[in-house]
This record gives C-alpha cells, sequence and structure tokens, in this order.
C-alpha cells in the first residue's frame, strides 16, 4: 500500500507574532521557537502558510526571525496587516478559496484569548478543521492561556503539541519526506522540551 500523509490539506496560520509584543508576551521566544519549527515543517511538506500582522502601524512587523517572505525565507500565500482580530479576513478567505476545502488549519502566534481564539472559532464555523499548537499560543497574561484552551477545546479544536500535530501530519513513516521531518524533529528537541516545560505546565 502506498503510503500517505494522515492530515488532509494542512495549512500553516502564524498569528501576530509581531517585533513590539516581544516584551509584553509570556514567553515570547517560546511561542517565535514553535513557529520556526512549524514553519521548516511546512518547507519540507508544502504547506501553505498564512500569516497576519495586528495594526503593524503601531506593534511592528512580523518578527525576522521568522523570515517570511525574505529571500531564502518562507513564501506565504498571505501575509497581510488587520485592525480585525481574527485572521479570517477578506485576503485570508481569498488565499483559502485558492486551496482544496476542507482545510486542516493549524495556528500558532498571540494572543491566545484573543486573536487565536476568534480565528479558531472562525475557522471551525466555516467548516474547516482546527488546531491550536499549546507550545506555539501565549497571552500577556499567562493564566489567560489555559482558559482561553478549555474554550477552544469545548468549540471542536483540537488542541495539541507542534511534535504531535508534525507526526499526525506525516502519518506514515514510509513517506518520502519523513526523514527530512525527523531531521526537524532531532534538530528541535531540547528547544521544544523547553517550550514544553513553559508554555505548558500541568
Amino acid at each position: 500500500m502506498t503510503a500517505r500523509r494522515r492530515i488532509t490539506n494542512p495549512a500553516l496560520f502564524i498569528c501576530d507574532i509581531q517585533e513590539k509584543f516581544r516584551p509584553a508576551i509570556h514567553e515570547f521566544p517560546q511561542v517565535v521557537k514553535t513557529a520556526q519549527k512549524l514553519l521548516k515543517a511546512s518547507q519540507i511538506l508544502n504547506i501553505p502558510v498564512f500569516a497576519t500582522t495586528q495594526n503593524k502601524a503601531r506593534l511592528g512587523e512580523t518578527c525576522a526571525e521568522l523570515g517570511l517572505d525574505h529571500p531564502g525565507g518562507v513564501q506565504t500565500l498571505v501575509h497581510h496587516d488587520k485592525t480585525l482580530f481574527s485572521m479570517f479576513t477578506p485576503e485570508v478567505r481569498k488565499g483559502i478559496a485558492s486551496l482544496n476545502s476542507p482545510l486542516s488549519c493549524v495556528i500558532v502566534g498571540i494572543e491566545s484569548h484573543i486573536c487565536v481564539t476568534q480565528t479558531a472559532l472562525d475557522l471551525l464555523h466555516e467548516g474547516h478543521k482546527v488546531y491550536v499548537i499549546a507550545d506555539g499560543v501565549s497571552s500577556c497574561n499567562k493564566e489567560e492561556v489555559p482558559i482561553a484552551l478549555a474554550r477552544l477545546r469545548s468549540e471542536g479544536v483540537t488542541v495539541t503539541t507542534s511534535e504531535s500535530w508534525l507526526y499526525e501530519c506525516v502519518g506514515d513513516a514510509g513517506i518520502e519526506e519523513f526523514r527530512q521531518i525527523i531531521a526537524v524533529v532531532k534538530e528541535t528537541h531540547q528547544s521544544t522540551k523547553d517550550v514544553l516545560q513553559t508554555l505548558c505546565k500541568i
């Protein structure tokens, strides 16, 4: 039997990971690390990337270390500024319409209880499968995060970790890209452990 991926039509959503949020968001560098890992995987697996900024005139560009739309970096399908809290803007809608639907949308970014939550709910309402990555989201007040994730679970969103999602996305060690994905997992082993210990404390 031919090896095939477990998750169909995946798309990565990078929500408002902006420079001016750096000093305000709880464990901001850890969110960036998880986003970087998923961006590497998106290139290997040819997963389309949607990214937004929230009012970048005031809050700045997407963090440079993500390398979005830079020469040699990750080219996004949509990289758009917004005033809506949800990423589900007309520009993002148009990008989604250009892909096979429904999507399996995986979300990282900030803030958990505002833009991430509203994005997840809008995508869910439109009939997409939605995953929120627990080691890839945060808020200014850390106490908001578990409350937001509990609410999203109750609404039908799948809350999981970046590593779990990567393995589920691949689904079969026989697929062509598996060795490259394993290389990403090994390369990020220590940072994944650090992020889980800070963002996903039980």
